[in-house]
């Protein structure tokens, strides 16, 4: 590790003020970016920790019926909502109870990882994210392994999340690290299905458009059968090859959509 300056902001516009500053970073959970800072591969003069500014903490209803989950609220809080149990059981099923305590959802969304849980269900439920400037549709927020449509100067203030009628995740985990080597998130809202799929991309999160046009018309497990996800954009390690994983989309959606339907 190296030098540096810790800032906490009681506020949001104390957190955008000092966020301005040149070589300072926005610090959550800290569940990535710490590592990536032992490591030497960045080297921010400045760290602003986003955990506890009121304004960017908590979960609420919105005026419009959608679930409004502040940037900085820990996984731990996500998984006590009642209100949206694929979610709750998404969150509670991240990493480990210290990881689960300090991460959030605002860093997991920005950072974008391609194994990562949250991006799965932001995408599925086709959830806004919204920083002090602008509400990004989540079809437009992903743009690629380890990037999005956020600004320099923006930061995640709220998710907010269009509760389905029925949904659920499903990883197939990577035993050491609990990230998803594949993992599907499914979600109907009235006969309008969106499947997302983690883990799986070398691009990070994508839709299966073919999964939710089956689905869509029929949703049971077995409107999945013949359908396939080309693997050449698939990843390929020592977990598992682009063959095995875009196999796995299939078998990981067909279990989300039993659990769905419960």
């Amino acid at each position: 590790m190296y030098n540096f300056d810790l800032i906490r902001p009681k506020s949001l516009d104390e957190a955008l003020s000092a966020l301005a500053g040149e070589e300072a970073q926005a610090l959550g959970g800290g569940q990535t970016l710490i590592p990536t800072l032992k490591a030497r591969l960045a080297m921010p003069e400045t760290l602003v920790c986003l955990l506890g500014v009121p304004e960017i903490t908590g979960i609420c209803d919105g005026d419009d019926g959608r679930l409004c989950i502040g940037g900085a609220t820990t996984h731990a809080a996500v998984a006590q909502n009642d209100r949206f149990a694929a979610l709750a059981a998404l969150a509670g099923d991240i990493g480990d109870p210290a990881v689960r305590t300090r991460g959030t959802i605002g860093g997991s969304v920005a950072n974008n990882d391609p194994s990562a849980c949250y991006p799965a269900a932001v995408l599925a439920c086709g959830a806004d994210v919204c920083t002090q400037h602008r509400a990004i549709p989540a079809d437009d927020f992903f743009t690629g392994l380890f990037e999005t449509a956020l600004e320099e100067d923006e930061i995640i203030t709220e998710v907010r999340f269009p509760v389905p009628d029925r949904a659920a995740y499903v990883k197939f985990e990577q035993t050491a690290s609990r990230f998803a080597l594949v993992g599907v998130f499914v979600a109907d809202f009235g006969g309008d299905v969106r499947v997302a799929i983690t883990g799986a991309s070398g691009e990070g999160v994508f839709r299966w458009g073919d999964a939710e046009a089956a689905l869509s018309a029929d949703f049971r497990p077995e409107a999945l059968d013949g359908l396939e996800i080309d693997g050449e954009d698939m990843l390929s390690d020592s977990h598992g090859s682009a063959v095995y994983r875009a196999h796995l989309c299939g078998v990981i959606a067909k279990r989300a959509v039993k659990a769905a339907l419960g």
